[in-house]
């Protein structure tokens, strides 16, 4: 009896719903026309590669990258259409069958949200031109709109609208980045098996994705045998291709972002390039660019590998360690570490970052001192500490460790960094072209020097890049190359915006540079420098620590490429002493190493190169030269 009632009630509220929701539903089909799309629903994130083309990382919100039809696979295709909709060709708009299928299903199980009863040209709609609420309004709009899309667009433009639209999970929106995402490859790449697993998630990415738990795991398999039967019964596939598809292995889900570790400084150092190249956030953001870095993957991870495993253990949190390398000639940036995680420290440590730069400075004083007929042979005193005039006041230099050198060429002073000759040097050279070899040679502008006696010693404070920019210069035998990081551009359709160019300028005689590098390849062969000899190809360097031990540094080069390594930490006031055990931190020690070990990577399979002999520029005389030094007496 009581079921009896309970059948009637329903027959009469079903007659009763349906004809309010005809009414309502005609009424809608007057009023309501197909929307714009929703902000960014067509939106692709921008990719940053490095020069081989392989990824680096991404710029966006959405995580997506449009396909045409055409090149997404069959198989995925029909796995999709077996998970979501089998009649999607067949149907018009929406499906009776299904609704009813879903209703009954949820009420027999007693929730409202379960099993959905959407074609795809429904989750199209609802995802391009409506909100996720659930009221019957936003539902007659969805079928609304859905039967004017079908008779606007065909099945095919809907289906491949679709398939670059839906939320596949891990931030991926649409095929092409699901395939990524699940399986380290692209969507035309997919097997069957893998084309199944990436449609059996987008039903419900949090439901499915193995990563989550060990019961998604468990569900994923069952949808995916339901998708495989589903594609047999459709006769998409044979039953053999049924019989052979096994259920694939899922790459786990990457637990960190865009940002995090070493990577993360090498994206924000993009995005802030391509604010100076005049790209706008917009584009930048849902755009679709393409990015293509000057950056080397092998030197790249040489760089970060080089840092990690030989960086002082138990060192302070503030100890911060940058490299920066360039391609001699060219002002291609092949590698930078600017930080370990971008996360925890936003300043990169190869261009943002700054410290005193020590000895590193010292060639610059070789330069201006060579190209006034000063020889690598001449002789100085190198006695410690000595006495100099700065302008009428006394500045007094002493040597590291305050060791003297008596009476030494300053081709054996540059190996030996002896501060009491290279004082003297720059007087005689001139303090004024000290300064200005080394804004010749790449120290730009915004790294104050003044043309004292000290600017000599590196009391200046450049950033690593700087430094890799000058040895670069030095690399490519006079030829400064202005750094640069973006190589190429290109728009959504392949088209290029924008390609990097190299710009040179000859600063320096080759003359002046074959003596310049012979010097400094004698800082590696028997000098502070010997660290490097495990590079095993010839190599010219300069070690760099400075006053007070607040920074050290190893900036070098082969005739292939250019790097420097700088250690320091948040204020100069703050010492490196006793850090790795060391009772100082020298430019020979970690930085040395640090560089040596990256250069190796960075370089392997290139050929062995030679420098070129030297020019003896002033003749092979040991010229004695009168420093203008006084001889200070050491303290008791």
């Amino acid at each position: 009896m009581i079921r009896r009632k309970l059948l009637r009630a329903a027959i009469f509220l079903a007659g009763f719903g349906f004809i309010a929701g005809s009414t309502l539903f005609a009424f809608a089909w007057f009023t309501v026309s197909i929307p714009d799309p929703n902000a960014y629903v067509n939106s692709q994130s921008t990719i940053i590669q490095y020069s081989n083309g392989q990824e680096i990382g991404r710029i966006g919100s959405q995580n997506r990258e449009i396909l045409p039809l055409a090149k997404i696979p069959l198989n995925l295709r029909n796995a999709v259409m077996a998970a979501e909709d089998r009649n999607f060709y067949s149907n018009k708009a929406f499906s009776a069958t299904g609704i009813a299928r879903a209703l009954f299903n949820n009420l027999k199980s007693g929730s409202l949200n379960g099993e959905g009863g959407s074609t795809i040209t429904q989750q199209y709609a609802k995802t391009a031109f409506l909100s996720p609420s659930r009221t019957v309004q936003r539902k007659i709009k969805e079928l609304v709109i859905s039967l004017k899309l079908e008779n606007s667009l065909s099945k095919d433009q809907i289906l491949e609208n679709y398939l670059n639209t839906i939320y596949f999970g891990r931030g991926s929106y649409g095929v092409q980045t699901a395939a990524q995402q699940y399986f380290n490859r692209n969507a035309n790449q997919l097997t069957l098996s893998q084309a199944a697993v990436v449609a059996s998630i987008l039903r419900s990415p949090g439901y499915y994705d193995p990563s989550l738990s060990k019961e998604n795991e468990a569900r994923l398999q069952n949808r995916f045998q339901y998708v495989i039967n589903g594609m047999l019964a459709e006769k998409w596939i044979t039953k053999e291709d049924a019989a052979k598809a096994k259920y694939p292995k899922v790459i786990p889900r990457t637990k960190v972002g865009q940002l995090s570790g070493p990577k993360g400084h090498l994206v924000a150092a993009v995005q802030k390039e391509m604010g100076k190249l005049g790209f706008t956030e917009d584009q930048l953001l849902v755009g679709g660019l393409v990015i293509k870095t000057t950056l080397d993957q092998r030197a790249q991870q040489s760089a970060v590998d080089a840092v990690t495993k030989l960086r002082p253990t138990k060192a302070p949190d503030n100890l911060h360690i940058g490299l920066a390398a360039i391609r001699p000639g060219t002002g291609e940036i092949i590698a930078m570490y600017g930080g370990a995680d971008y996360l925890a420290r936003q300043l990169n440590d190869a261009t943002q970052s700054i410290a005193q730069a020590g000895s590193t400075f010292k060639p610059f004083a070789i330069i201006a001192g060579l190209e006034a007929e000063i020889p690598l042979t001449s002789m100085w005193n190198g006695d410690s500490p000595q006495l100099f005039d700065d302008l009428g006041k006394p500045y007094v230099v002493a040597n590291y460790g305050e060791q003297g050198w008596g009476q030494i060429s300053l081709l054996e002073a540059t190996a030996r960094s002896v501060n009491t000759v290279f004082v003297p040097l720059g007087q005689k050279a001139g303090l004024e072209k000290v300064v200005d070899a080394a804004r010749r040679a790449g120290i730009p502008d915004s790294v104050a020097m003044v043309p004292t006696p000290s600017v000599v010693l590196g009391v200046a404070s450049p950033h690593v890049m700087d430094v890799a920019s000058a040895y670069a210069t030095f690399a490519a035998q006079g030829i400064y190359s202005k750094p640069y990081l973006i190589a190429s551009v290109s728009g959504p359709n392949k088209g290029v915006l924008y390609e990097g160019q190299t710009q040179t300028q000859e600063v320096f005689s080759n003359e002046v540079m074959a003596d310049l590098t012979y010097a400094l390849a004698g800082v590696v062969k028997n000098g502070s420098g010997t660290a490097a000899l495990a590079l095993g190809r010839p190599a010219a360097g300069k070690t760099g620590t400075s006053q007070s031990n607040a920074s050290a540094w190893f900036s070098g080069y082969t005739p292939q490429l250019a790097a420097s390594v700088a250690f320091f930490r948040d204020s100069a006031s703050e010492s490196l002493k006793g850090i790795g055990g060391m009772t100082s931190v020298t430019g020979g020690s970690f930085p040395a190493r640090i560089w040596t070990a990256f250069m190796k990577g960075a370089l392997k399979g290139e050929p062995v190169m030679s420098f070129p002999a030297p020019s003896n520029i002033g003749g092979l005389e040991p010229i004695v030269m009168t420093s203008g030094g006084i001889q200070k007496p050491k303290a008791k």
